[in-house]
């Protein structure tokens, strides 16, 4: 039995009767589309409907949430992995009590852990679970095998693209590459796509309806269309602040659109029955990598 198997095991075990948070994985084609800064404000909107959420910045390389919180953690996945931190170590408080977990280099390290670890790691992300309502995962940008493997491990995707040619090429390309992956199912896992930087709703809904004709006439994944955030000339300005653009520019065309797609992922209740936590991820993504 190798150590997915072992961990799968430990799971199916404790989860007879536990929470399972909701986990919502945000990914896009290529870097510069958004991705993070909708995922700071999905965050927070959530939260201010009564959802306990956690971010963690699964894009150990560039740690992009950080810096638009401001925020600098004292310990990551990875001192929860290999140094014996709790979770309460890791978690770092956010604006309006969001939690954030910087990955660190701790994804990476996923593969060299031990049995114990194993065990160790599940009894800490249980804990997860049960302190929290929603995770957002924020991946690393562009196509890589760790985004690869979070959206395959994920049963809830959101696809952040803009109406840039390269950013849809690129989207189209991620979906291609999850397409040719036998572990990826369509039936266990759904994906939305947000079009940030409209110039109008209809804008978005029409390049979401022509790239999914694409999509259905030449890849047997399936997308939904969430919505669109409009082009804003105030989130560059709360990004330069590292402050997120929903709390400094509460009345903004940005922040009623961010409010419009929380509603909407808030009142979906189809999700539900597929949710298998945060501890049920990372098995998956341990055992992609064995």
């Amino acid at each position: 039995m190798d150590q997915a198997e072992q961990l799968r095991n430990i799971i199916k075990s404790q989860s007879r009767q536990r929470k399972v948070a909701r986990v919502i994985t945000v990914t896009s084609g290529k870097g510069g589309v958004g991705k993070s800064s909708i995922s700071v404000n999905l965050a927070i909107q959530m939260s201010k409907l009564g959802k306990k959420v956690i971010i963690l910045d699964a894009d150990f390389g560039l740690a992009n949430v950080e810096v638009m919180l401001g925020i600098r953690p004292r310990y990551n996945l990875a001192d929860l992995l290999f140094k014996g931190k709790d979770i309460k170590d890791i978690i770092t408080e956010g604006p309006k009590g969001i939690g954030f977990i910087s990955g660190g280099s701790g994804i990476q390290e996923l593969n060299h852990v031990s049995r114990e670890q194993i065990i160790d790691l599940t009894h800490k992300l249980d804990e997860i679970d049960s302190i929290t309502d929603v995770i957002i995962i924020d991946t690393g940008a562009g196509i890589n095998d760790i985004v690869l493997e979070f959206v395959i491990a994920s049963t809830e995707t959101l696809l952040v693209t803009t109406p840039e040619p390269t950013s849809l090429t690129d989207s189209y390309a991620l979906l291609k590459i999850l397409d040719r992956k036998p572990e990826f199912s369509t039936t266990n896992s759904t994906i939305k796509m947000i079009v940030n930087r409209v110039e109008s709703p209809a804008e978005g809904k029409e390049l979401f309806n022509k790239f999914n004709v694409v999509v259905n006439t030449f890849l047997n994944n399936k997308i939904e269309y969430l919505g669109s955030i409009p082009q804003d000339s105030n989130v560059p300005k709360a990004i330069i602040q590292q402050k997120p653009y929903s709390i400094l520019y509460p009345n903004s065309q940005s922040t009623k659109a961010i409010i419009n797609l929380t509603n909407i992922l808030c009142e979906n209740t189809q999700e539900v029955q597929k949710r298998k936590g945060i501890s049920q991820l990372f098995s998956n993504l341990i055992h992609s990598r064995r």
